[in-house]
Formats: structure tokens, sequence, C-alpha cells
């Protein structure tokens, strides 16, 4: 079969060239469009439920986390739930086992969710996670107000209101992220003693506002042959609005309302994180977050485009600086391998001309590699594979092998041609290199087809080491065999084509002597080679003496492979290689509970602890931040209140850690009374719970 078709190849040359060119194209295309990335994604099929109700994290861990848990735990393909409640939040993860399509994940989870949903508390709003995956952040930016007149209410207002839907719009966007900034509310801050005046109790405040704040409608009413909607406008759009709304009658029937028991201010909602910018203060942040199965660069370049679209519509002296744009490691990565690939193929090259000394034996493998290398893309981009690191390495190290079958058949070649010049030239030399290629070609295409199997075990790993070591098993068992099927096909196609057996006569005679050295050369044997011939002296007699002892040589084979445990077994492993990306993420850890404000006013990292952070352009997110479901929140295991009741109560005399602890909480109330005062210098109608 084969030998059938190496002598097809060789006398369909035309057609094989054709084949061969589209498939480049082919290849060609598949590189350009196939997604890249810098590192695999390692992420399991998840699918995230994420519930907001005020309330403390044991309320919310039984009657919501809970029953969505044991709701979900039914569900087809779940491989786990995982569920973490936190103060006003609760999350639950829903791993699915590998190989779920992302959307019948979600389409299954709101199936589920549809049970449960009645059965939880009023006022607990629920919904899922973006359909993105634990490497989708992908782009982070900040917005600076270079002119000092905005607040950090208005810039949050902006972007909550106008800059992320734009973002949202963008192809491949599955959520935009804000962080940092005062999210805008009426507060309405009530006075007991006003309240018990006029005998109204909070509830009845609670509901006339929300009813108050509400646009109804009525139907039609027919005047002069025209048709007129009847509709009841009731939306507060100023403090005065909600002021003006009525709470009771008195029994003199004048009205009591809103303002008359309290002040309606517009103040800043209950901060869960603090971004800073290079430590010159707080930001309002925004975090891009890549949808499923996108092309990374592809996205961040849409979202770049976008921000450049938008910035004649900033507010006066806002501008976007970007924090965090990983298109510059996955463009670093991906030029750092096609370095090193052209590096490869350079010294193949080279040493392929050296060792053959015959130019036109030496092209046919240096053309084999770079078609071998287009033309495993295909099969990449058809099984969706990412460019990244691991499968771009895959093929870095196919590319030394890939070149063994074209350097045995031109060996072979060699060989054959010397014998035909020893004999007189008796036959055509075409069916003499055909004939050798046909002798070696069989067992050349097993032996790439043997290294493509030796990866085979690694395509057997399951889950995160499987996601991230088969890609490089698959680029490089699909370039070994893409070099196999050339080695048969477009190889002797080649050779037939270059090999020239016959000098050119032309004129000039020098250029007639300069083509012939080129294009039809001299084949050298070993004996006559000026490289193989050194080679061979130096090599003989190490071969002879290691032939004569060699017990000795094995002895010492095993005594050095012996040598080697010791060290093998002192050596570390890590499952992921250091990935030094270039930008910092500057995120101190603080002690539980610890409130924002504390967090983000400069006593606690100004006392005895100064920090200095330098990096091009990194974003510091000063507290404990974690990114959830397209919203950025802090850790809070419990409230402080019972973690600091907790430490006081275990100080003892003597014991030196629990009074460091009291006197760190010491600080901590200090400080807390100085961001107090800042508090009220900043929103002096804010009320604080």
């Amino acid at each position: 079969m084969i030998n059938a078709i190496i002598e097809f190849s060789a006398k369909n040359r035309f057609i094989v060239f054709l084949l061969a060119a589209v498939a480049v194209v082919g290849g060609v295309w598949s590189m350009k469009t196939v997604p890249l990335d810098a590192i695999p994604d390692l992420s399991d099929t998840q699918v995230i439920v994420y519930s907001r109700w005020d309330r403390s994290p044991d309320i919310v861990e039984d009657q919501v986390t809970y029953p969505i848990v044991t709701a979900m735990l039914g569900a087809p393909k779940v491989k786990a739930v995982r569920g973490l409640s936190d103060f006003g939040f609760s999350y639950v993860y829903i791993v699915f086992e590998e190989g779920t399509d992302i959307y019948w994940a979600r389409s299954r989870t709101l199936e589920y969710l549809s049970g449960v949903l009645p059965r939880l508390p009023q006022g607990v709003r629920t919904e899922l996670g973006p359909d993105a995956t634990g490497v989708g952040w992908v782009f982070q930016y900040a917005l600076v107000d270079t002119s000092g007149r905005r607040g950090l209410d208005e810039i949050r207002s902006y972007q909550d209101w106008y800059l992320r839907y734009y973002l949202k719009a963008v192809p491949g966007v599955a959520e935009v992220a804000p962080l940092g900034g005062f999210v805008r509310q009426y507060q309405v801050q009530v006075d007991p003693n006003r309240l018990r005046t006029f005998n109204i109790p909070l509830g009845k405040v609670i509901d006339a506002v929300r009813q108050g704040n509400n646009d109804v409608g009525g139907r039609l009413v027919e005047m002069t042959g025209a048709e007129y909607m009847v509709r009841g406008r009731g939306y507060a759009k100023t403090a005065a609005d909600i002021g003006e709304i009525v709470l009771a009658r008195s029994d003199a029937g004048v009205p009591v309302r809103v303002r008359d028991v309290g002040d309606v201010t517009l103040g800043p909602d209950l901060r869960r994180g603090i971004a800073d910018l290079n430590g010159t203060g707080d930001v309002v942040a925004g975090i891009v977050v890549m949808r499923e199965g996108e092309n990374a660069l592809n996205v961040i370049n849409r979202v770049k485009e976008k921000l450049k679209e938008l910035e004649p519509t900033l507010p006066s002296g806002v501008k976007v600086v970007t924090t965090y744009d990983r298109s510059e490691l996955i463009l670093r990565s991906i030029d750092n391998l096609k370095h090193t690939l052209i590096e490869e193929l350079l010294i193949v090259s080279m040493i392929i001309l050296l060792f053959l000394w015959h130019i036109p034996s030496a092209v046919i493998p240096i053309i084999t590699i770079p078609v071998a290398v287009l033309i495993a893309f295909i099969p990449m981009r058809m099984m969706g594979l990412t460019s990244n690191i691991m499968s771009l390495g895959g093929i870095a190290i196919a590319v030394g092998a890939m070149v063994d079958a074209a350097i045995v058949v031109v060996e072979q070649t060699h060989k054959k041609l010397e014998h035909w010049e020893r004999t007189g030239r008796k036959e055509d030399y075409h069916r003499v290199v055909i004939d050798a290629v046909k002798e070696v070609g069989g067992p050349s295409f097993f032996a790439l087809l043997v290294i493509a199997v030796s990866f085979l075990p690694v395509l057997t790993l399951e889950a995160q080491e499987g996601r991230l070591f088969k890609p490089l098993a698959y680029t490089k068992n699909f370039s070994m065999i893409v070099a196999a099927v050339l080695a048969i096909t477009l190889d002797p196609a080649m050779r037939l084509l270059f090999m020239h057996m016959r000098d050119f006569s032309f004129r000039p005679a020098w250029l007639a002597r300069l083509t012939s050295a080129v294009l039809v050369g001299t084949i050298h044997s070993e004996e006559t080679h000026p490289i193989s011939r050194i080679l061979i002296r130096v090599y003989e007699p190490i071969c002879a003496w290691s032939l004569r002892w060699k017990w000795f040589v094995l002895a010492g084979a095993v005594a050095i492979v012996v040598a080697t445990v010791p060290v093998f077994e002192r050596l570390g492993s890590e499952f992921m290689p250091p990935l030094d990306e270039g930008t910092l993420l500057y995120m101190p850890s603080t002690l539980p509970g610890i409130s924002v404000t504390e967090d983000g006013s400069r006593s606690l990292l100004d006392d005895g602890n100064h920090y200095r952070v330098e990096a091009a352009r990194p974003v510091a997110l000063r507290r404990d931040l974690v990114f959830r479901l397209g919203t950025a929140v802090a850790k809070t295991r419990a409230s402080a209140h019972h973690q600091r009741s907790d430490l006081d109560g275990s100080t003892r005399p003597g014991d030196e850690s629990s009074a460091e602890a009291a006197r760190h909480h010491q600080r901590l109330d200090d400080a807390d009374q100085g961001a107090d005062r800042h508090a009220d210098n900043r929103y002096p109608h804010a009320s604080r719970h």
C-alpha cells in the first residue's frame, strides 16, 4: 500500500503539489483563526448560582444556600455541588462532568432552579453567573478623574449606567464587573422620636416608600374620536419626591409625609470592595470577563477599540487607564514560541546542510518542516484547541523528529545513486530514486507513527491535568502524523523535482557552473565527506574500546543511573510551570471581619507596615478581594463583632499572641473612630449601621 502511494506520488507530482498547496492554504487559514491565549483553560464546566439577601451568613446558609444545593444534587451530569455563604451573598457552584456543553449545563441548572425559587424567602434575588471560565478575566481598566472635580459616586454612576453596557455589547464579552467607588442610593434616615410622636411604625414607612415609588396604568378613554391611555406617574426622580410620599393623616386631616419623620438624602451604598491605582487613592475600576470558548486576543482588541471609540463621550476630565491587559502576555508568549520555532528550523536546516553537503537533498527536509507545521493547524482548528504555550509547545517538540524520515530517505537515495554511479549509470536515475524511497518509505512512515503513539498515554489523563497536557499531546501527534504522510507523498515528488544528475550547459559558463553546483551538486560518500570522515575517526576507537570493556561500560552506566536517584528524590514538584506574566496584582490579606472603611484608610497600612509597589500598570486591590459572578466582593467569614469578641475573650495574662491581638484590635478601634470622622465629613447626612 505504501509503495503504491510512493509510486503514485512520484508519477503524479502536479496532483501532489496541488493537494499540498491546498493543505498549506488551509493550514494558514487555520493558524490565523484558531483561538489565541497564553495558557490553557483548566476550568471545569461550571455554573454559578448567585443569590443576594441582606442577612447574616448563617441565615443565608440555612434558608438560601442549603435549599439550592440540595436541589442541584439531582441534576444530570453533575459531578460536584459546592456552596458558600457570605454576608448578604450566597454562591452555589455546580460542577458538571468533563465535556458537558456549558449552555446545556446552564439550561439544566435553570430547570432545577425553577423548582426551588418559590421556596426561598421573600426578597431573595437569584441569578446565574456569566458564561465564563476561570481564565475569563482578560482586561481591566480604571476610570481616573484628572480634573479633581468629580467624585467617586459620579464616576461609578457613569460606569454602571453607561460604560458598562457599551462594553457588554462587545462580541465575546460575558460580563463587565464594576469595582470601587460609591454606588448612589436614596437613604431615608428616620427619627424614632418623630415616629413615636405620629404613632407610625417603621414598617409602614418602608411599605409607603415602596408603594409610592411606582407607576400605574389604567385603561383607555375615548374622547372626540380618539383614544387616550390613563396612567398614574409616581416614580421618584429626586429626594424631594420621596419626601413628599404620604404616610398617614392626622386627626385634623393633615397628611404626614416622609420628610416629616426623617431626612431623605443621596448617600453611598454599603461598600464591599476598594480599588486603588498605584497608591494614589480610590478609583472606579471595571473587569472585563470573556465568554467561554472565545478568542481572548480578539475580544481584548474589540474592547480596546470600543474604549477608543467612547473616549470623546467620557465626562470631562475622566480618562480610561488600562490596568491589566492579557493581550500583552499572549503576544509575548506567542512571539517567544515563534522565535523558538524559527531558531529550531534554522538549526535543523544548518545541520542538514552541513552533514548532507548537498543543497538539493537538503532543501527537501527544510521544506517539509514548515509545511507539516502549517498543516498540523487544520486538525487543531477542527478540534477546537486553543493556540497557547502548551499546544504550540507540542509542535516545538515535534520539529526535530519530523525530519527523521526525510533524512533517512536522503541517506538511502545517496547510497543508491553512489552505487548507480559506480555501475556506469545503466538505468534512469528517476527509477533509482523511486526504488530507494520505496525501500525505506514504509519503515520511516511507521517509525514516525511510533513516535506519535508514544504520546497516547497523555491523552488518557483526566480533569485538570488532562486539560493541561492534552493539547501538547494532540499537536505533537498531529505534527508527527502529518510528517509521516508527507514522507510518502510530498517527499518522493520533491525528490524527483530537485534531484538532477546532469550538469547544466548554457552561457555564460560561470553561471552554468554556479547553477550546477547549487541545483545538481555532488553526492559525497561517508569516506569523502569532510565532516563525516572526522567524526568516524573519533567514533571508531571509542566504539572499539566500549566493546572491549563492555561490562565496565555497563556497570558505569548503572552506577550513573543509581547516582541520580538521590537527586531525583530532592527535586521539587509543581503542577504549573512558573509564568512571569509581567503584571503585579497587589492583594494584601487582613483580619477577617475588618471593615472596608478601615481597610481603605491609611492608618492600618502606615502603622509600621510600609508597602511599596512598583509595576508597569498594576491595580492594587487593597483588600483580600475575590471576583465572583461579575461582582468583586470582600471575603467575610463572620461578622466583625463575633470575631472580635472571640479573640478578646481568649486573652490571658502572659499570652503574647493574645495580647498582640488585643493591641491590634485597639488600633482597629482607633482607626474606626478616625474613619467615622472621615465619613461624617464626606457624607454628613449618610446613615451608618
